[in-house]
């Protein structure tokens, strides 16, 4: 493969993970405490990830419960909680935040199959977009006469493996997240 391509692959590899962590946080049937870890919590002046600030379980299929380190943001947490986009309502249980979530119907799943969709186009656009500037890259050296014809044609045609393979990564990391919102 050519230079300037093996040189920009980080790109397409950080766009695949930003993907994967990304519709983490999308529900499926049993709930996971990655989808509340990111929130961010007003707490010591200052907003940090929930995940820094308490262990995050989920002792059942559609609950999690919240244990902050430091009992005194526990408020802190929970109007973090209310006013993220999660739907539900937490309750403060002593020293711990639970979140009960309600089973998913089938409209909310197909909402979530359509914000998974959006995310996987996003992904693939991202890699279009850097797919375009290792291209003018590539027709920049040409046009410099550091690389031949010849070369250019092998590198776009490697340039276009890379990115179909990529395409094809998201779209089976897409296939697979889809098969498990839709499992009731």
């Amino acid at each position: 493969m050519h230079a300037v391509i093996e040189k920009n692959k980080e790109h397409y590899e950080k766009t695949l993970e930003f993907f994967q962590q990304d519709i983490t946080s999308l529900r499926t049937g049993r709930i996971s405490p990655s989808i509340v870890e990111g929130i961010g919590v007003e707490s010591y002046g200052a907003t940090t990830e929930l995940m820094q600030l308490a262990s995050i379980t989920s002792p059942e299929p559609q609950s999690i419960t919240i244990k902050p380190w430091d009992k005194s943001i526990l408020k802190d947490i929970e109007k973090a909680l209310s006013a993220s986009d999660l739907n539900v309502n937490p309750v403060v249980d002593g020293e711990v935040v639970r979140l009960n979530f309600p089973p998913l119907t089938e409209e909310s799943r197909k909402e979530l199959v359509k914000s998974l969709h959006k995310k996987a186009e996003d992904s693939r656009i991202t890699l279009r977009s850097q797919r375009e500037k290792i291209k003018e890259e590539v027709m920049s050296l040409e046009k410099a006469k550091e690389i031949t014809e010849d070369d250019r044609f092998q590198a776009l045609k490697d340039l276009d493996v890379l990115t179909k393979e990529y395409n094809d990564k998201i779209k089976l990391i897409s296939d697979e997240k889809e098969k498990e919102v839709m499992t009731i």
